[in-house]
């Protein structure tokens, strides 16, 4: 094996999973190199965030993913930058990786525009860290409300706030909805959970831009019918502890959750090509990069256009056919072949909202609602790996659909982290919120009040 091309594929995401997979016991020797020692399927990392899954139903060792490909190593380490000349991958601990073929595929992060700081207050959702972060904040907030009400005889009002409305800004809305109106409502005896407050930001004129315009109005419909308040139009301008800023009105919030832009991996500034502003790289339609016949980059960090003119969309599919194609080229080139040229197949899109609603999108074939959760239910079901994450997520989702019931509602940390949590949840600076209450929501205190 080592007298065979080295290929070098940086991530154990879905494209670099899916080029280590396209390139399993073929004559090359591959190296996988990712900072962790797991693939998480990101689509359902909001069900994480939300209770409904554990992390260990949704992630799966790569080393077991991989361990029939006998010409793939696995490396835990960090990749921090590259010397192109010399074709080496340099980690963290200052140690090389020599590489004939390199594939990038290192994703992407969420955005802040800017607002780095924000991130303390306001935590994306692209790791498991990242969603257990979330689960605990939203939890905290229900027991600290419980707390309150219990020693003062009364609770300021939960918000939760949710910046974009994207695929997953309309998920996790839709899941704190139905947490706080389904899961939780019979579990906490001095709150009433059900008048918690979900508001969905959203800066365009439409959630789920992505869609057709019908599409994207039945989500809307479809989110305010289990009590989600969906604000187009709507910029956040600054985010503080307890608080956002939309336009010019501060809102109390005990939990926001931000789901608004993404960011390529700062992999793609280090391969001496000019990237955009969101950090990807431009690619040629084969994959490569300017001048580097023998370097792929794929997935999220790829900037593209389709032959439409549309770019190439950040999502699964297109990095795992991007995959396919790289793992592709690098065989033909050994064999002294020309390359492909990358051709995107959009198989459809599809976005949950809450139990038994959905929309999804293929071509002219569109749907929503009952039919449209079922087929995405059964399309996750089918793309995650392993036979016994399958069966213990169709166990989860079943029993949660009977019983209304979140399996996962743990929150996890030492005592200090829950203490910074709640000191953290805690801060309610005095502000003006400018944007009314529904009259549902105020009946639903105002009830709970009386009964005290």
């Amino acid at each position: 094996m080592t007298n065979r091309p080295k290929v070098v594929i940086i991530g154990g995401g879905f494209g670099g999973l899916q080029a280590a997979k396209a390139l399993k016991n073929e004559k090359v020797a591959v190296t996988l190199i990712d900072r962790k020692n797991h693939h998480t399927f990101q689509p359902l990392l909001y069900q994480v965030a939300t209770a409904v899954l554990s992390p260990g139903e949704i992630a799966s060792p790569i080393r077991r993913i991989l361990n029939r490909a006998k010409n793939v190593e696995v490396l835990l380490g960090e990749v921090v930058g590259f010397d192109l000349d010399k074709q080496t991958v340099k980690l963290l601990d200052n140690s090389e990786v020599p590489y004939d073929y390199l594939i990038v595929a290192a994703g992407a992060r969420h955005a802040y525009f800017g607002h780095d700081e924000w991130e303390e207050f306001a935590p994306g959702l692209k790791t498991l860290e990242d969603a257990l972060e979330i689960r605990r904040r939203v939890l905290l907030a229900f027991e600290l409300a419980e707390k309150q009400a219990v020693l003062t005889g009364s609770h300021e009002p939960l918000h939760f706030v949710v910046v974009g409305g994207g695929p997953t800004g309309v998920e996790v809305a839709g899941a704190i909805a139905g947490i706080a109106r389904q899961a939780l409502a019979k579990d906490f005896k001095a709150i009433d959970t059900t008048s918690a407050r979900v508001m969905l930001f959203e800066g365009s004129d439409k959630v789920l831009g992505t869609f057709s315009p019908e599409l994207s109005e039945s989500a809307k419909k479809q989110l305010e019918e289990i009590g989600v308040e969906v604000h187009l139009k709507s910029f956040v301008t600054d985010i503080e502890p307890g608080r956002v800023k939309v336009g010019e009105n501060w809102i109390d919030c005990e939990v926001v959750v931000w789901a608004s832009g993404v960011s390529a991996s700062p992999l793609g500034k280090m391969l001496g090509v000019e990237t955009d502003r969101a950090g990807r790289v431009p690619v040629n339609k084969d994959l490569t990069i300017p001048n580097r016949k023998n370097v792929f980059v794929i997935g999220d960090m790829v900037s593209l256009l389709q032959e439409n003119g549309k770019p190439v969309p950040g999502v699964a599919p297109a990095a795992m056919q991007m995959a396919d194609l790289a793992a592709e080229n690098i065989l033909r080139d050994i064999r002294g072949l020309f390359y492909h040229d990358f051709k995107y197949w959009d198989k459809g899109s599809m976005a949950t909202i809450g139990r038994s609603k959905a929309i999804a999108e293929a071509g002219r074939f569109k749907m929503s609602g009952f039919i449209a959760w079922l087929a995405w239910l059964f399309v996750h079901l089918i793309s995650l790996i392993g036979f016994r994450n399958r069966l213990w997520v169709l166990t989860e989702w079943f029993w949660a659909y009977l019983t209304r019931e979140r399996a996962a509602r743990l929150i996890t940390g030492d005592a200090e982290e829950l203490q910074d949590a709640l000191k953290f949840l805690e801060a309610k600076p005095i502000s003006s919120e400018l944007i009314e209450k529904p009259k549902e929501a105020k009946k639903s205190v105002k009830k709970k009040e009386q009964k005290a």
